[in-house]
């Protein structure tokens, strides 16, 4: 599964702020259980030192000490007053033999106490990983405060039980607000995530658009970079477009000459008079390469019968071997040249083969197409035979609606038949929407080609949109210099194409914006035309079908103007591309021939 950049970054910066935010959160946690745990400890001590004061007066007036600690008032109100201290489950005063003199509560403790309680001071001493583990993952264990009772003939000690249940209890109602925190933190974390890729992922973006160009041979104009790295990347990228056009111009024809040939589907070389290759193209070389594997020389027959006759050969049928991994041969029509020199010297003999399957290709493409033309004109005539019938039902709809009305009578329910009108009534204009919408995009068009003045149809576009533009706050601006020439190509055409392009920018940047027409003059004598917008920007997801008849994201949208503008552009023999950030905008870049 391919993971984008853009998602390893929030993933990452996540992952990051979720670490922090757990080591952070367990940190605070272990800070608060041994909070508890020392507040549990003071509170224990400071219940047994309030017994030791109060034995203290009980004890050397009377004749039974261990009679009077359990008969006493003020012992037995300490002792029940421990059960009000957070984390503490008991209280008790045992004898040194174990034997319980007073406690609290008294089913909670089982007479004599001789098991060995761990002290909650040596818990307390313990490291937060340790207390942390015990409190939360433990069964639930009883630590003691102990506090030794050594009055008169007394030997006891006073022992006060605290529960890591109890504890566990208490933390889990202060953790609540830190889960709450946490999850805001991870939520914030993801957000700015979101919007720090946007910012560092968009160079990205500029500097693909920039190589998209360079692979179309066009010049790379300024990039718009930060002055970084990607800054560099883009006079790099500039720098080096710039040397590959200086060298495509300093080659000159000679070297296009060369390109075509190398190019071509067709096999031509040239042999010498003694049979070696003197030239071949990629196709011919892949073909002899096949012919020496299977140890065939095919064309020496028709190389030395043309030496010998220095006349053109007709056209031969020859089967040779295809050259490709399933083996078998395919049917070439070889035809042979000669060539001679200034002083009508042979130099060798042209050789163009070509493929027989190839041609039988085209042939049934030409079919094909010839096909389709057909069949657009057959559902140009359906669309049109289903027009004719909805006009009638629209008439005779209107006459019956006129009839009900007249009538319907209060009570007679007559309404819920009108409403059966109206919706059929909806139905009909929808049909013939879209009737309408695909007879205008199958219909052909006479295009009326002539100069195109590109300043003034930029700026006659500004002037249409701009009422729709400041209703939603948007402002549009014009950028073409006067040293950009005309285009060729028919104006009403490019007017609407335009005017679709401009209107979609204007209703996508519904909060404001800036709505950009810019020209300039392209490589390979052609004029880009630039439409703008700050919006919202395209979804990738949505990108491959923008262009596709009846897509539309637009609420009440047709569906049909960028189909139209694709069109329109094909038309003039021009190129259209798109480029689109979310959250950013769209820039759709449409180049034409100049006039």
């Amino acid at each position: 599964m391919r993971v984008s950049l853009r998602t390893k970054q929030v993933l990452g910066v996540t992952a990051l702020v979720g670490a922090v935010v757990v080591g952070l959160s367990v940190h605070d946690l272990a800070a608060q259980a041994r909070v508890r745990l020392e507040e549990s400890d003071a509170r224990g001590q400071l219940l047994a030192r309030a017994i030791y004061q109060r034995a203290f007066a009980v004890i050397p007036d009377a004749l039974d000490p261990y009679a009077a600690l359990r008969d006493d008032g003020g012992v037995r109100a300490i002792l029940e007053s421990s059960i009000y201290s957070k984390g503490v489950t008991y209280a008790a005063i045992v004898d040194a033999t174990g034997s319980v003199i007073a406690q609290y509560p008294p089913e909670q403790i089982s007479s004599p106490m001789r098991e060995a309680v761990p002290l909650l001071g040596d818990f307390v001493k313990q490291g937060a990983i340790a207390q942390l583990r015990e409190i939360f993952f433990g069964d639930g264990r009883t630590f003691e405060v102990r506090e030794d009772l050594k009055i008169g003939g007394v030997n006891a000690v006073t022992r006060i039980g605290v529960s890591t249940l109890l504890v566990r209890s208490e933390l889990q109602k202060s953790l609540y607000p830190v889960l709450v925190t946490a999850g805001y933190l991870l939520i914030g974390a993801t957000l700015g995530a979101l919007l720090l890729s946007q910012w560092l992922l968009r160079p990205i973006h500029v500097l693909r658009s920039g190589l998209r160009r360079l692979e179309r041979g066009e010049p790379a104009a300024a990039l718009d970079l930060p002055q970084d790295e990607f800054g560099e990347m883009g006079q790099e990228i500039r720098a080096v477009s710039e040397k590959l056009l200086a060298g495509r111009e300093a080659t000159g024809p000679e070297a296009g000459l060369d390109s075509i040939v190398e190019h071509l589907a067709d096999a031509v070389g040239i042999f010498g008079p003694n049979g070696d290759v003197l030239f071949a193209n990629p196709a011919l070389r892949a073909l002899l390469a096949a012919c020496k594997h299977e140890g065939k020389k095919p064309f020496d027959a028709l190389v030395d019968r043309t030496h010998d006759t220095r006349e053109s050969a007709e056209p031969v049928t020859l089967s040779l071997p295809s050259g490709e991994s399933e083996g078998g041969t395919r049917d070439w029509l070889v035809t042979a040249h000669p060539v001679e020199g200034p002083d009508e010297r042979l130099l060798g003999v042209m050789i163009v083969a070509r493929d027989v399957g190839a041609l039988g290709a085209v042939e049934s493409t030409i079919k094909y197409s010839r096909k389709l033309a057909a069949l657009g004109r057959l559902t140009s005539g359906v669309a049109h035979e289903v027009k004719n019938p909805l006009n009638a039902m629209t008439i005779h709809l209107e006459l019956l609606k006129g009839k009900l009305m007249a009538r319907a009578r209060p009570g007679e329910g007559g309404e819920p038949a009108l409403d059966h009108v109206a919706i059929i009534g909806n139905e009909i204009k929808r049909l013939d929407q879209v009737v309408q919408g695909f007879l205008k995009f199958m219909r052909p068009e006479d295009l009326r080609l002539q100069p195109v003045a590109v300043d003034g149809l930029l700026q006659e576009i500004a002037k249409v949109v701009e009422p729709d533009a400041a209703g939603n706050g948007v402002r549009v601006q014009v950028e073409c210099p006067a040293s950009v020439p005309d285009v060729h190509g028919d104006p009403g055409s490019l007017r609407q194409a335009l005017l679709n392009l401009s209107i979609n920018a204007c209703q996508a940047m519904t909060h404001g914006g800036t709505l950009r027409l810019a020209a300039r003059a392209a490589s390979r004598r052609r004029v880009e035309i630039v439409v703008e917008d700050t919006g919202p920007g395209i979804k990738p997801t949505e990108m491959p079908r923008i262009f596709d008849l009846y897509f539309t994201t637009k609420n009440g949208g047709s569906g049909i103007g960028l189909s139209m503008v694709y069109r329109t552009v094909q038309m003039h023999d021009g190129d259209i591309e798109v480029q689109s950030t979310v959250g950013t905008g769209t820039t759709f870049r449409i180049l034409l021939p100049q006039t």
